[in-house]
């Protein structure tokens, strides 16, 4: 009598393995344009972040270290003022002039007034300013996202960058009030 082994066999057929594929394939294609969209709705509420913590170092800036004058760079409310340890914004925002965070580029400007006394952590006289501009442009090429404040304290939502053209007292001529 021969005896006849029949094998077991283990583990996936071909067409098991493709329909697997097939299934992770329409899986990602569904997930990773939601997950985009999610990164970009976080960057710009950093981004908001961003502009309302400029707003509220610059008036901090003005009242306690700019006698009445606003900081003309990040790097200005970055810096400490003499005899303390804090400075008025965090490093992630005071380190360069232009500072690039969570997909946006920041930046700040105040044009220099002529009459403005030396501030309290070392910005000579005659350079501080009577307003100021920021702005957080997108960097990411589908997110047409961006905003501006100014010495007003509003922050404004465009689709095109607006840093350029915002005024540092009054409303811009383009975007929208962000409620």
């Amino acid at each position: 009598m021969v005896r006849v082994r029949l094998h077991k066999q283990d583990g996936f057929a071909l067409i098991d393995l493709i329909f697997v594929c097939g299934m992770i394939g329409l899986i990602s294609s569904i997930a990773v344009p939601r997950l985009l969209l999610a990164r970009q709705s976080a960057s710009a509420a950093s981004a908001i972040g961003s502009m309302r913590a400029i707003n509220s170092a610059e008036l901090s800036y003005a009242i306690s270290c700019g006698s009445g004058f606003y900081a003309p760079k990040l790097t200005t409310l970055g810096t400490a003022p003499l005899g303390t340890t804090e400075p008025f914004v965090s490093p992630d925002l005071g380190s360069a002039d232009s500072v690039t965070k969570s997909y946006y580029l920041i930046q700040l400007a105040a044009a220099p007034f002529v009459g403005a006394p030396p501030t309290c952590n070392g910005v000579p006289s005659d350079t501080a300013g009577r307003g100021y501009r920021a702005a957080a442009d997108a960097l990411e090429p589908n997110n047409t996202r961006f905003f501006a404040t100014n010495s007003g304290g509003t922050i404004y939502e465009d689709t095109t960058s607006f840093f350029a053209v915002m005024p540092e007292y009054d409303d811009p001529a383009q975007g929208h009030i962000l409620r």
